[in-house]
Formats: structure tokens, sequence, C-alpha cells
């Protein structure tokens, strides 16, 4: 009997094993959407839901409604008196709210002394700090308008020149500064497939009739409470030491690295090229959370962004490339209700004071339950789109 070991199998050529490692994937996971089942666009339930508000002239405002981008300068507060309302300081998720898109416009919308601003550069310069002034295109030939710039582009070093092959993302170009903004909504479709949506305007109202809205925008508070945008600035660079997997969910958060810390709360308006400081969006008062300060991030996030973005069952197409940027509004269409970190813990403090000092008061009596029309009411009241 032979006993014997077979021999062992020959090992494959060295340009055999050379070309496997080289193989890229062939599965192309965009294209599979065309057939799937779960990502048919005809059941897309939010489809059509905008609700139609019109541009309106500032002037012709009855009531003024505060507007977006604004200054976020630590310290900085608008001139427009918005009474008690308030912007929602806690997290988005606190607040039942969902990010129902993602898009970013060219340049930024706000301004922060010392982080974007008229002193920041790119591949096209930067916007001027307005006089009161409009801005300018951030350079001849570009098509959007181009904000305000952040302070890290360097033209001698490579990371902020060097090319990048963009396979999703388009009219996207490295060095270039973008505000990124994610609106959202406590009537989005959250959690569902159908839970990101383009324009973002189908996410925010996806489970809202114009009825439902009116009855509920009797009290401006309820808007500020349940509609939210996260707004966060990044200069792209090719490095993928700044490489980031997902920016589908909203602001980034790092406090390793001072991202998304330094948050100035606020009130204002839907943003975009056709608002001005003579024509005003009446989508607000919505709550803005926006970080003060700038962060590098690689190209390839963006792409990643982009590719997570054709994975919706929406079509997001039309926020694949950067928009143009508002200009500054003026501080008499910024709210007053500015409030940051310091402040909300100062806030804090000065009411925990007089409420330590208090006697304990006696119980009160026990009282009728309320009519199931009056716990309706005060729910809305308190904001609760939901009810």
């Amino acid at each position: 009997e032979n006993t014997a070991a077979p021999p062992p199998p020959a090992a494959p050529a060295a340009d055999t094993m050379s070309a496997v490692a080289a193989a890229p994937s062939t599965t192309d996971f965009v294209a599979l959407k065309e057939n799937s089942i779960f990502l048919d666009y005809r059941d897309n339930v939010c489809a059509g839901a905008q609700l139609a508000v019109a541009n309106k002239l500032c002037a012709d405002l009855e009531v003024p409604t505060p507007q977006a981008g604004g200054n976020v300068t630590k310290g900085y507060v608008g001139d427009l008196d918005v009474g008690s309302l308030k912007p929602h300081t806690d997290t988005y998720f606190q607040g039942d709210m969902c990010p129902v898109n993602v898009h970013w416009h060219l340049g930024t919308e706000h301004y922060s002394y010392g982080q974007y601003d008229e002193n920041g550069n790119g591949p096209h310069g930067t916007a001027e700090r307005p006089e009161w002034a409009n801005r300018d295109l951030a350079a001849a030939g570009e098509k959007v308008r181009g904000g305000f710039h952040c302070h890290h582009y360097d033209e001698k070093e490579e990371k902020f020149t060097k090319p990048y092959d963009w396979k999703y993302c388009t009219n996207m170009e490295v060095g270039e500064t973008y505000e990124v903004h994610w609106p959202h909504s406590s009537v989005g479709d959250c959690g569902t497939v159908n839970q990101y949506q383009t324009p973002f305007y189908d996410g925010v109202f996806c489970n809202l009739s114009m009825e439902q809205f009116a009855a509920i925008a009797v009290d401006a508070q309820n808007i500020a409470s349940n509609v939210g945008v996260h707004g966060q600035v990044f200069t792209v660079v090719n490095d993928e030491q700044y490489f980031y997997p997902d920016m589908m969910r909203g602001m980034i958060i790092d406090k390793q690295r001072n991202m998304g810390t330094d948050i100035h709360y606020y009130t204002g308006s839907t943003t975009g090229t056709s608002r001005s400081n003579e024509m005003c969006s009446q989508y607000a008062p919505i709550t803005w959370q926006v970080d003060r300060q700038c962060h590098m991030i690689s190209a390839s996030s963006f792409d990643k962004l982009c590719h997570d973005m054709l994975l919706q069952r929406d079509d997001m197409k039309d926020d694949l490339y950067p928009h143009g940027s508002r200009e500054l509004v003026m501080d008499s269409l910024v709210a007053n209700n500015a409030a940051d970190a310091e402040s909300l813990a100062a806030a804090a403090a000065a009411a925990a004071a007089p409420a330590a000092e208090a006697a304990p008061e006696e119980a009160p009596a026990a009282e009728e339950a309320p009519a199931a029309e009056d716990v309706a009411a005060e729910v809305a009241r308190n904001g609760n789109l939901r009810a």
C-alpha cells in the first residue's frame, strides 16, 4: 500500500495572484437599485409632500420671520426681536426629529469670524464681508454664488490641490469650502426607507397636511421645536487621514477633535440663493444648530456620502452637487435668541439658584382629570407635531 502523502497543489503563478489582488469589486450597488423591490420610487410616500410656501418681500411681511444664515460668531446676537421664541437646544433625536436630507453649499452661508469669513481662502478666493453687501460669484463662470471660506487652504500643500477622481459627487473640488446641511423633522418618515428625500421639503413635511400645518403654526414655537437643521463646515482635502465613512446621519460629533462641540443655536429659515436681504423665506422659524468651527474632510468622505445618497429609495441626484450660498443675512433679520453651551449653562444655574432657596411647598390637592380634547390641545401647544 502506498502511504506517501500526496504532493501539495501547485502555487498559482505570481502574475495570476497580482491580477486577483488588483481586481476591483464587480458589484455596482447603485445599479442594483433599479430592480430592487425595496427601493421602488413609486412606493415613496413622501413624494410631493412639500407644502408650497412662497418667498415674500421682507418689507411686506406683517410679522417679520427670522432668517438664516446669519453670523454665528461667539457672542453675536441678532437684532430681530422674536419674543419668547427659543431654538431647540437638545439633540434633535431627543425631540423625536430625524435627518430627512443632506445637501451642501459652495462656500458658507453662515459667518464665523476666524473660522469661515472674508479672510479665508480657497482655489477661487472667498466672499467679501458685506458693507451691507451682496456676495459675488466665487469665480468667473461659476453658476452658483459662493460664500465665505475657511482658513485651512494652502496652495503649497498637495492635499489642497491634488485632484480627486470623483465617482458619485459632481462639480466638487479639492481645496474648496462647503457648508453641509442636514434638515431634521419630527414628521419625516423616520426609521423607514422613505426617511431621506430630495427636495428636503418632502422629507420635512412627509406626514403633515397643509391644514395640520396651519393649525400647528399658530404657535411659532411648535415649528422651531419640530424642524431643525444641522450646519457644519468643511474644507475638502485629498488626504485619507481625514476619511469619515458616514456623513448621512447628521453633524459629525467628535469631542477629541472639537467637532460638533462649539454650537451656535438660533431660529431662522430655509436658505439658498432664491432668498436675500430683500426676499425672505417664509419657511420659518426653524431651529439651526451650527458648528462654529471649520474642519478638514477627505474628498472620499463626500464621495462615499454621494454613493449613500444614490442608494436611497428617493432619487437624490439633485443634491449630489454644491448649491449656491445665500448672502449673509442682515442683523435686522436675524433672531435675537442665540444660545450656546455657555449661555445655556448660565441660564440653568440662574434658574436653579432661586429654586434651591425656596422652601418646599405643600403638595397640591388632586384635580379632576382634564377632558380628552383639552389634553390634545395642550400636547399640540407644547409642540408635538405627531399629536
